[in-house]
């Protein structure tokens, strides 16, 4: 698992020139396992499987919750940080999930796509859970990503999905500054909001502090990570792995 730069020089003045000058495979590479396990090379194919035999279909296994991987104190956790956390859902859900992200992670962009929607229709939206995003950038396209968001104030969480959603074209892409820009617009920037955005110093800080304090204090080193009413899972969960971890605190 990769872990963050931290103690960066990175100043407001070249964040936006140095953009442009990022690999993209540096880009991607900062994210955490996908939990996959690799298939051995050398493993002798399967001997033929006798013919089926008719059956009464059988009802689909319920989804095993995944082990959790340590945990933290949710009365910390939830103390005010740098930035206002960014949340949906109600204060008073049984089940606080909070993500540590990064903008640039392929498997935060899988986890945004493909599980979100689902959580958030069946748990938030019905007041059972509330999620809070943090951000974790690991680089600063990444960081740009998020100050993006941030300065789109109540549509926080709509930049973050279209940011998402477009990840292979602006984090994979020869030119992030430009591409950023492009989206920005679409979203209602226009060069001199989407300059001012991102040469905000304070805005920098306080998105760096959130990450310090993610892997200081809650020793997150890999996005994404969760916490659910105080533990810890890692990796892009899926909603049947998400279900299984809910259910039963309700």
């Amino acid at each position: 698992m990769n872990r963050p730069p931290f103690g960066k020089s990175l100043s407001r003045r070249n964040l936006l020139s140095s953009l442009a000058a990022i690999p993209a495979v540096v880009l991607l590479a900062a994210c955490s396992d996908s939990g996959e396990k690799p298939v051995a090379q050398d493993a002798e194919p399967a001997a033929p499987a006798d013919p089926a035999k008719p059956a009464t279909p059988a009802a689909p296994a319920a989804a095993k919750a995944p082990e959790a991987q340590g945990t933290v104190d949710m009365a910390a956790l939830l103390k005010p940080g740098a930035l206002p956390d960014a949340q949906l859902g109600k204060d008073d859900a049984k089940v606080t999930i909070v993500e540590y992200a990064s903008m640039t992670c392929p498997h935060c962009a899988h986890f945004h796509e493909t599980t979100l929607p689902e959580l958030k229709t069946k748990y938030i939206d019905t007041g059972k859970a509330r999620l809070i995003l943090r951000e974790f950038p690991f680089d600063p396209s990444a960081e740009a990503g998020f100050m993006l968001a941030r300065c789109s104030k109540d549509n926080y969480f709509p930049m973050v999905d279209v940011l998402f959603k477009q990840q292979a074209n602006w984090a994979g892409g020869g030119n992030v500054k430009d591409a950023l820009l492009q989206i920005s617009k679409m979203a209602g920037f226009t060069q001199e909001s989407f300059e001012a955005c991102l040469t905000d110093q304070k805005l920098l800080d306080d998105v760096r502090s959130v990450q310090k304090r993610g892997a200081d204090e809650f020793k997150v080193d890999s996005t994404p990570t969760f916490f659910i009413n105080g533990k810890t899972y890692k990796g892009a969960l899926s909603i049947a792995e998400m279900s299984a971890i809910i259910d039963p605190l309700l």
